[in-house]
């Protein structure tokens, strides 16, 4: 693993906090000139440590309240089985997020839905469309006590 300096890493805490920044500003808040922090931040972004860019939207105003942690596991498990697995999930808009997990499931989903009857459509018309589907266990959210999306540097 490469070994970023104090300057690369303050960056990288600051766009985490605000992507939004000019480069004057992200320069301002590292205290160096824009020149360097542009060329910094093409530098971390060419090497993958950015991966993107994104707005971070409000699901509750946008109708997709309903957050679903969906435990999944497989009849039987190889290569070809998970590969298509991954495939399907990953053209199923309501799940943002797909894990791969050791233990009692295979999979750990999250799944955003407009309400439960749209959640059970979903169970039943694409999920449960799945073959090689063995068990589901659903876990519904109450209340989200804490949304971080940054990474500790």
């Amino acid at each position: 693993m490469e070994r970023l300096d104090d300057t690369d890493l303050q960056i990288l805490r600051t766009l985490q906090k605000n992507a939004k920044l000019t480069t004057k500003e992200l320069a301002d808040a590292v205290h160096l000139t824009p020149t360097p922090v542009f060329e910094r931040q093409k530098r971390l972004e060419k090497r993958g440590y950015i991966k993107k860019y994104v707005a971070i939207l409000d699901a509750e105003k946008l109708g997709k309240g309903l957050l679903v942690f969906v435990k999944v596991k497989l009849k039987q498990i190889n290569h070809e089985i998970a590969d298509a697995f991954v495939r399907r999930i990953k053209r199923m808009p309501e799940v943002t997020e797909c894990y791969n997990t050791s233990g009692a499931y295979d999979y750990l989903l999250k799944v955003r839905a407009e309400s439960m009857q749209q959640y059970q459509e979903f169970i039943l018309y694409k999920l449960g469309e799945i073959d090689q589907l063995s068990s589901i266990e659903s876990t519904f959210v109450m209340s989200e006590v804490k949304q971080a999306y940054g990474i500790n540097i």
